[in-house]
């Protein structure tokens, strides 16, 4: 170490001794750029402290309150039938499935819309069961019954028999379709079957071929009735009144094909004819 400071005091003496200048470089001096000048000149200003905006002198209005739910119109288990009907109705079949002159005759698509040839219509509003008459505790729609056996049903219910006119409207709606499901037959309620007798056809003795009503969705009219067409016959007041001893027409049923539709009714019978494939559906009328 000594050594090494001698070396450095020679050296020093050594530029003294022959006039040489000795110069320390000095640090250089530092460039600004113009953008830090600028930012530098610049008055720092802060940002003002954030301010909670002011509080609404009127407090937000209150939900509107929901509107009550209306009591159903009909009784439990029963749809409304509010419209117009019109009594004379005019279908025109555009494709057949059956020779149109056969009394069976079945119509595949009817043209639409239907034509009233009524001069006008008439205002109805009643209630009409939802299925057909089912006894408590049982599956299948009540059968062997009359026009006369279901009055008497409809009246212990507080209720009534249908007369044609209802039952058709019920049915057809005010677009007056020909099937409660629309313009055109399909199979979707319980009818057009091969197998309506038992064993020997020739003796013509009706099987029992009903079905739980209302278990075929697809099978309902324009106000949510259901098996208006197939199932069993139900008895209603045939239109118009007064004409004949007795007042039954059957409608629906699944046994006839060609009165698988709204309008047509079996009206041979008289008021105390039973059988096997007819059943009962009530009405009543609309609390408005």
């Amino acid at each position: 170490m000594r050594r090494t400071l001698a070396g450095a005091l020679g050296v020093v003496l050594g530029y003294a001794l022959f006039g040489v200048r000795l110069e320390v470089p000095r640090p250089r001096a530092r460039v600004e750029s113009p953008l830090a000048r600028a930012t530098r000149a610049a008055p720092v200003v802060s940002a003002p402290a954030p301010q909670a905006l002011p509080a609404s002198s009127t407090p937000p209005p209150a939900p509107e309150p929901k509107p009550p739910v209306p009591e159903p119109p009909c009784p439990e288990g029963m749809a409304a039938v509010v419209g117009d009907y019109c009594p004379d109705v005019v279908h025109t079949c555009r494709t057949w499935l059956d020779p149109p002159e056969s009394p069976f005759a079945r119509c595949g698509v009817y043209e639409r819309p239907a034509r009233c040839k009524s001069a006008s219509r008439e205002p109805m509003a009643f209630c009409m069961d939802r299925t057909e008459y089912t006894r408590p505790g049982e599956t299948l729609p009540q059968n062997q019954a009359s026009l006369q056996i279901g009055a008497r049903v409809c009246k212990s219910l507080g209720k009534r028999l249908c007369t044609e006119r209802e039952w058709n409207f019920a049915c057809e709606g005010e677009e007056m379709r020909p099937y409660p499901y629309g313009f055109e037959r399909v199979r979707v309620c319980n009818h057009d079957r091969e197998d309506l007798y038992l064993e020997d056809p020739k003796k013509q003795v009706l099987a029992d071929r009903r079905w739980p009503s209302g278990s075929r969705p697809d099978c309902k009219s324009p106000f949510g009735i259901f098996d208006m067409v197939g199932n069993v016959d139900e008895p209603v007041l045939k239109d118009p009144p007064g004409q004949v001893p007795f007042r039954t027409a059957l409608k629906g049923g699944w046994w006839m094909p060609a009165r698988n539709r709204c309008r047509p009714a079996t009206t041979a019978h008289n008021d105390y004819f039973t059988g096997m494939q007819i059943g009962i559906r009530c009405c009543a009328d609309l609390d408005q």
